[in-house]
């Protein structure tokens, strides 16, 4: 008897893997059903029993967590990243994380295949199948909602749950939620159904992880965050490790209402997509690192950081992390988070984040040039003249020309 092929599915339980898991045994293959524990809300332990019931020959539950913070999440946040100015890429980022472990099970499993319920008009399709060529260029890759004889058989939600009723799959099988989401400890996202009207507010009973700025606490919440090389290691005072700092701000954020973003965004794939956040603790991790590099980052390190940027998340959103561009990118990184040590000091109230001081022994804030009023010999303001003057010699010589064009003398 033949040996069948064996594939790696992302597996998180829900109705979309389940029937895909079920399927993919239909065809032959055995499947080994994996799940990232990315800090996400789910009942871990009944993953497992989903999985065998669906036909999976083996289970793999991976915590990934503080890989993902320390080593994804971070280095996002060390880049003040933020894809076409607002989204701060929860799902860009969680994607890699997924796919890594993917790949390696595969390895380790001998399984020729991974598989993925990411469906054909999506960004995540194109994370996941970019990261397993990146990490192994001879893994072959099976995605089912672009295989015409899996459409053919599930168009959608419906057939999905007639398809597990018929072949004892255990899902809920309930009324369509009017919106989906995906959730990690950086982040929840929703969007599709309701929300595919870019004009629809969202309903209040949708948010789960922050509470309406309308009915935050009526008073400030202070919080200071220290960094070290760029990194956050404490809140308050107290040394926490990449997942308990995470969910600490995530609590402290939420219970302020931060961290919500209604957005229209450009899929890597072409089409606009409208997409609503909630990212409490890294929307302050945002703010304060951004605060504490005005501290000790020179000017021109800041600037070429700034223009790097919008690259580097793009580069995330379109799944590009294990790319040559990215290693090159975050060895810049690395070097320019060397002095990006200190304190920030931050008030939360009902939705805002404002940072209220910051101290740094690297600083590169000197009162004695800085101040307006003290006079120590150390800047002689008289100086200034010729610096404004060399600075000026460039316009006045265009505007020069530009007269002489229009005839003016």
């Amino acid at each position: 008897m033949a040996k069948k092929p064996k594939v790696v599915l992302a597996y998180s339980g829900g109705l979309d893997t389940s029937v895909i898991l079920k399927w993919l045994t239909l065809k032959g293959y055995d499947v080994i059903a994996y799940a990232a524990n990315l800090g996400q809300r789910e009942e871990f332990d009944k993953l497992e029993g989903k999985a065998k019931a669906s036909g999976a020959s083996k289970f793999y539950l991976v915590d990934v967590r503080e890989d993902f913070i320390k080593n994804f999440v971070f280095q996002a946040i060390k880049f003040n990243a933020m894809y076409e100015g607002r989204y701060l890429l929860g799902t860009s980022l969680a994607r890699p994380v997924i796919a890594k472990e993917m790949v390696r099970i595969a390895e380790l499993e001998k399984a020729e295949y991974v598989s993925h319920g990411a469906t054909g008009k999506g960004n995540d399709q194109v994370r996941f199948e970019l990261t397993a060529y990146s990490l192994n260029p001879d893994i072959k890759v099976i995605a089912p909602w672009r295989d015409p004889e899996f459409n053919s058989l599930i168009k959608g939600r419906a057939e999905a749950i007639k398809f597990a009723k018929e072949h004892n799959i255990p899902i809920k099988a309930t009324v369509k939620q009017p919106w989906s989401q995906d959730e990690n400890i950086m982040h929840l996202s929703f969007e599709s159904g309701i929300l595919e009207d870019p004009s629809m507010k969202p309903p209040k009973e949708m948010f789960e992880l922050t509470v309406s700025p309308q009915d935050a606490p009526d008073k400030v919440t202070t919080l200071s965050i220290e960094f070290e090389k760029g990194e956050p290691v404490a809140v308050n005072g107290k040394k926490l490790n990449p997942v308990k700092l995470l969910e600490t701000l995530n609590k402290i954020g939420g219970e302020n209402g931060v961290g919500r973003i209604d957005m229209v965004e450009s899929r890597y794939i072409g089409m606009k997509s409208r997409g609503v956040y909630e990212t409490p603790g890294g929307t302050i991790l945002h703010i304060a690192h951004r605060d504490i590099e005005g501290l000790t980052l020179d000017r021109g390190v800041t600037n070429l950081k700034d223009t790097l940027m919008p690259r580097f998340a793009q580069l995330v959103y379109n799944g590009y992390w294990f790319s040559r561009e990215m290693e090159t990118l975050l060895a810049f990184l690395e070097e320019s988070q060397k002095y990006v040590n200190g304190k920030v000091n931050i008030e939360l109230y009902k939705g805002n984040v404002t940072v209220v001081g910051r101290e740094s022994e690297y600083s590169l804030y000197d009162p004695l040039i800085a101040s307006m009023d003290w006079d120590q010999g150390v800047y002689d303001q008289a100086q200034a003249t010729g610096f404004i003057n060399i600075c000026a010699l460039p316009l006045k010589v265009h505007r020069r020309r530009m007269r002489k064009i229009q005839g003016k003398k």
